[in-house]
C-alpha cells in the first residue's frame, strides 16, 4: 500500500493501483488520465520536426531542444519570442500546448496538433486576434489557470492575486486521477490499513450509491457552467453548491435546447427523458476507461428492445434496431440511432460531441425556432419542410403533433412581454425538463408588468435548485416592494447558487429607493456576492459585474475602478470603454471625456457606440 502523502487528505493515484488494478488499468489509458500531461515520448507524435504554421501574420514553428520541445512564435506585430512546451491538454482528437507566459500564468496556445492527421492547424482560422486582444491565446479567455485546469486535474487551486496579476496555481495530481472523482483517499486507506469496518462511503467524499450524487459528480466537468469557487469544490459537494449551471440562452444553446456552443453534456441530458426516468452516466459509459459499455446499436438496444431493462420498467418494450422503426436500412448510417437522437456537432475544428438530450427530430420546429434536425444534417439536399413532410406520412399522431417548449423560449428571446403567459405556463409545468422552465423564469425577468409576483412565487419553494435560482431572477419583473420579502428569504436558502441569485437581484436595485423591508439585506447580500466574485477576479465578466452593480448603488468611483480592470484585462471590451467615457463626461466634462476617448478608439476604432460619442463630444 502506497504511503499516506500530500495535503488535504489526497494521496494520489499512485496509491490506489495496489489494490484496484482492473479499475486502474482502465483508467490509466483513460481521457480523463491524460487530460493533462507533462511533456514525454508519449505525446505529439510526428510533431516537432520542424514545422512551420502560419495564418494571417503569425507564424509558429515547432522545433526540439534535445529533449525540449520548443514554439518559436512571430506575432502579427513582428514580436518573436521563443516558449518552451510547458504541458499538453488532452489526448484525441487534438493535443493542445500549454505554454507558460510568464512564472505561473499558463496560456492554451492557438495552434493544435491533429491526432489522426498528424498536422497543426489553428482553432479559430476565420478571426483576427492581434496580441492585444483579449482572445488572442496570451488573453484572459485563453488562460489555463482560469479557464480549463479545474477540469484537467485533481484537487486544484487557481491562487491568483488581482494586485500582481500572477498565478500560484497548485494541484494534487495533473489529470484528471481518482481522487477527482471518489474524493480525498487518505481516510479510506487508514480504514483498510487500521482493518477497521468500512464506512458507507469506504472513507470517501462521494456515495457513488446514491446515482444522483454520481451524475453531479460527473456533472462538475461535463457541464457549461460559472464556477463559484477559485478551486476544486471537495467531490460529493452538491453541483448548484458550487456553480450556476448555464441556461438555454442564445449562441449556447438553440431555443429548442439542442447544442450550439459547447456546453458539455450535462445540461443537455437534464432536458432527456432518459434523465427523468434515473439514466445515469455510468449506465452507457465505464466511468474508469470513459469508453461506451457497448458499441453502435447494442448501447442503446440494452433497454430499448423486445426484453426492455428491469431497471427501468416503464420502457415500452418493442423493436428498435430494425428498418421498421429507423426508416433506413441495416447497416447504414442512417439506422444508427445516434445519428437521428443524437445530432453531432464539430468542436476545436476537430472534436465531435453528441448532443445527450435524446431527442425526437423535430423539422417541423424550424421556422418557429431556427434549430437544425437530424434528417437535413444528413440529407443536406433537402429542406425542413420535407423531412416534417416525411415524417408526418410516417407517425400521423407522432410526437411531432405535440407542443413543444422549444416555441415558448424562441418566442420569450424575441419579445418576453409577449411571450409571457406561455413562459408563465411553461415555468409551472411540471412535466417539463429543469432547464426549459429554468429558462422560462429567466426570460420573465426582462417581460415587467406582463408578469406578476404571483406567477412567479409558486417556483421559489421547487425543490429543485435550479428552478429556485431562476425564480429569484424572475422577480425583477417585479416592483421591489412586492419582491422583498422572496429576496430576504432567498438569501437563506439552503443552496449557495440560489442565495447568489438573490443576492444578484437585490443589488440590481438602488439602494436608496429600496422598500424599507429589503434594506437590511444589502450587507447580507453584498457579502455572498463578492466572496463568489472575489474568487472570479481574473474575469473581465467579474469586474463587469462589480462595475454595473456600482453604477446602480451610485457609486461612481468604484464603477470606474472595475471599468478600469475590465479593459486592462481585455482591452477590446467595447462597452467598457463606452462606459469609462460617460462617466468621464460625468464627473470630469467634455475635456476628460474627449482624453478616454482617443485611449478607447486606439483599442478598438471601429466599434458604433464609441464612434457615437465621439460625434457627441
Amino acid at each position: 500500500m502506497a504511503a499516506l502523502a500530500q495535503k488535504d487528505g489526497y494521496v494520489g493515484s499512485s496509491a490506489c493501483a495496489d489494490c484496484h488494478v482492473a479499475e486502474t488499468d482502465d483508467w490509466s489509458n483513460s481521457d480523463h488520465a491524460n487530460a493533462w500531461r507533462m511533456p514525454g515520448p508519449d505525446m505529439l507524435r510526428g510533431a516537432f520536426q520542424g514545422e512551420v504554421f502560419e495564418l494571417d501574420g503569425m507564424r509558429a514553428e515547432f522545433l526540439m531542444d534535445g529533449d525540449t520541445r520548443l514554439v518559436r512564435v512571430t506575432e502579427k506585430d513582428g514580436v518573436t519570442t521563443e516558449y518552451p512546451v510547458h504541458s499538453v491538454g488532452g489526448v484525441a482528437p487534438l493535443e493542445q500546448l500549454i505554454l507558460q507566459t510568464e512564472p505561473g500564468r499558463l496560456q492554451s496556445f492557438d495552434v493544435v496538433w491533429d491526432v489522426e492527421k498528424r498536422e497543426w492547424y489553428h482553432l479559430y482560422p476565420d478571426q483576427d486576434l492581434p496580441p492585444d486582444d483579449g482572445l488572442h491565446w496570451t488573453g484572459p479567455y485563453k488562460n489555463w489557470n482560469a479557464r480549463c485546469a479545474e477540469c484537467h486535474a485533481t484537487n486544484f487551486s487557481k491562487n491568483y492575486e488581482l494586485e500582481t496579476d500572477s498565478y500560484a496555481s497548485t494541484q494534487s495530481e495533473i489529470g484528471v486521477g481518482c481522487e477527482a472523482c471518489h474524493g480525498p483517499g487518505r481516510t479510506h486507506l487508514e480504514q483498510v490499513n487500521s482493518g477497521a469496518p468500512a464506512s458507507d462511503t469506504y472513507g470517501f467524499t462521494v456515495d457513488f450509491s446514491d446515482r444522483s450524487s454520481g451524475l453531479e459528480q460527473c456533472a462538475t466537468c461535463h457541464s457549461r457552467r460559472e464556477a463559484l469557487n477559485s478551486k476544486s469544490p471537495r467531490p460529493g459537494t452538491g453541483f448548484h453548491d458550487s456553480y450556476n449551471l448555464s441556461l438555454l440562452r442564445d449562441g449556447t444553446y438553440f431555443p429548442d435546447g439542442q447544442i450550439r456552443d459547447e456546453v458539455y453534456v450535462y445540461g443537455s441530458f437534464l432536458q432527456s427523458k432518459m434523465y427523468a426516468k434515473g439514466v445515469n452516466c455510468v449506465d452507457c459509459h465505464n466511468p474508469h476507461s470513459t469508453k461506451r459499455i457497448a458499441t453502435d446499436n447494442a448501447l442503446c438496444a440494452q433497454c430499448h428492445s423486445p426484453a426492455g431493462n428491469p431497471d427501468f420498467p416503464s420502457l415500452p418494450l418493442a423493436e428498435y434496431d430494425s428498418p421498421a422503426h429507423t426508416r433506413h436500412p441495416e447497416n447504414t448510417e442512417g439506422a444508427q440511432c445516434v445519428n437521428c437522437h443524437m445530432i453531432e456537432r464539430t468542436y476545436m475544428g476537430t472534436d465531435g460531441r453528441r448532443d445527450h438530450s435524446f431527442r425526437i427530430p423535430r423539422p417541423d420546429l424550424f421556422r418557429e425556432t431556427g434549430a437544425p434536425d437530424a434528417c437535413t444534417t444528413c440529407h443536406v439536399d433537402k429542406s425542413p419542410e420535407w423531412a416534417a413532410d416525411t415524417i408526418a406520412g410516417w407517425y400521423p399522431q407522432g410526437a411531432w403533433t405535440q407542443p413543444h417548449s422549444g416555441t415558448i423560449i424562441a418566442q420569450g428571446l424575441h419579445d418576453s412581454a409577449a411571450a409571457a403567459p406561455d413562459l408563465i405556463s411553461l415555468a409551472r409545468n411540471a412535466d417539463q425538463n429543469s432547464l426549459a422552465r429554468a429558462t422560462a423564469l429567466w426570460l420573465m425577468a426582462s417581460a415587467g408588468e406582463a408578469v406578476s409576483v404571483d406567477d412567479i412565487t409558486p417556483q421559489l419553494n421547487d425543490p429543485d435548485p435550479l428552478i429556485r435560482a431562476s425564480a429569484v431572477q424572475a422577480l425583477r419583473a417585479v416592483p421591489p416592494s412586492l419582491s422583498a420579502p422572496y429576496l430576504v428569504a432567498a438569501l437563506e436558502d439552503p443552496t449557495r447558487n440560489v442565495r447568489l441569485a438573490a443576492a444578484r437581484t437585490i443589488l440590481t436595485i438602488p439602494a436608496n429607493t429600496a422598500p424599507a423591508a429589503l434594506r437590511p439585506a444589502y450587507r447580507a447580500a453584498s457579502g455572498t456576492l463578492s466572496r463568489v466574485l472575489g474568487e472570479q477576479l481574473d474575469f473581465p465578466e467579474a469586474h463587469i459585474q462589480i462595475a454595473g452593480i456600482s453604477l446602480t448603488q451610485r457609486n461612481f468611483p468604484a464603477a470606474e475602478a472595475a471599468f478600469r480592470t475590465v479593459v486592462r484585462l481585455d482591452p477590446q471590451q467595447a462597452d467598457a470603454w463606452v462606459m469609462l467615457v460617460r462617466l468621464a463626461a460625468a464627473r470630469g466634462g467634455p475635456t476628460e471625456a474627449r482624453k478616454v476617448l482617443a485611449e478607447a478608439l486606439a483599442r478598438v476604432p471601429d466599434n458604433p457606440g464609441l464612434l457615437d460619442l465621439a460625434r457627441q463630444l
